[in-house]
């Protein structure tokens, strides 16, 4: 669990590093003007670790799964071998999948007018300013969305209904469920946020919806998730409620 929470915290500082410190520069400098390798650096980097953040929030879930239900049997399923395995392929996909629409956007003309309606260079803001034919980097996003994010979604899903199953007493789902529940309402945030931004046609975006929803799953997520999984360690709770104690006698 450690190892996987470690790459988590990786990929959550990285996520929010890719967008937030251009735009506070842009908001200190008043010049809201990125250019163009930085702002096509920018949509691979923040492709890259959201996409990274799904897998692990997904092998987290399957983690979950074995030691609830296969408890007896956790240390020989989850060998070091395997989490490296379930760690390392998501990087290999993860960092390979942006540069598929990397160089795809590399290959497009723009117009004159190019005024990204977005805070930092997203691939859905960047298409609708070219002057190419983009429907078959709309089909790969597509394709991309229902592959790297539903997938991984509905293997979430799967992984909470075993769960359910194999728990018989009512007392042991509501303990798994407390255990779980975080990391669920964290993956329905951010999963509903990319699916709602990626899997709807251009024509239906809008400005407002968009920004909002990008904020969910590229910052709010990200910082989040160091406080929900370190708020059920018991070490941590226990160091906290020695340090109140000690900050009270002072």
């Amino acid at each position: 669990m450690y190892f996987f929470l470690a790459n988590l915290s990786l990929v959550d500082l990285c996520l929010p590093s890719a967008t937030v410190p251009k735009m506070l520069l842009n908001i200190q400098t008043q010049t809201q003007t990125i250019s163009y390798p930085g702002c096509l650096a920018q949509m691979y980097f923040c492709m890259m670790f959201a996409s990274m953040d799904n897998f692990l929030l997904t092998v987290m879930a399957y983690d979950r799964y074995v030691a609830i239900c296969h408890p007896l049997h956790y240390s020989t399923i989850m060998a070091p071998r395997l989490c490296a395995c379930l760690v390392a392929v998501p990087w290999v996909v993860a960092i390979l999948n942006p540069l598929l629409h990397t160089l795809m956007m590399v290959h497009l003309h723009f117009c004159s007018d190019n005024v990204i309606h977005h805070f930092f260079c997203d691939i859905n803001s960047l298409l609708p300013l070219s002057c190419s034919d983009t429907s078959l980097n709309q089909l790969s996003v597509l394709a991309t969305v229902g592959l790297i994010f539903v997938v991984p979604s509905v293997c979430i899903l799967v992984s909470y209904i075993l769960i359910v199953m194999k728990v018989p007493s009512a007392q042991g789902k509501l303990k798994a469920f407390s255990t779980c529940g975080s990391h669920l309402a964290l993956v329905i945030l951010f999963c509903g946020a990319i699916t709602g931004v990626y899997m709807s046609p251009l024509s239906n975006h809008s400005t407002e919806k968009d920004s909002a929803a990008s904020v969910i799953f590229m910052v709010v997520v990200p910082v989040l998730n160091p406080f929900t999984y370190s708020l059920r360690n018991h070490e941590l709770k226990g160091t906290l409620k020695k340090t109140g104690r000690g900050g009270s006698r002072l």
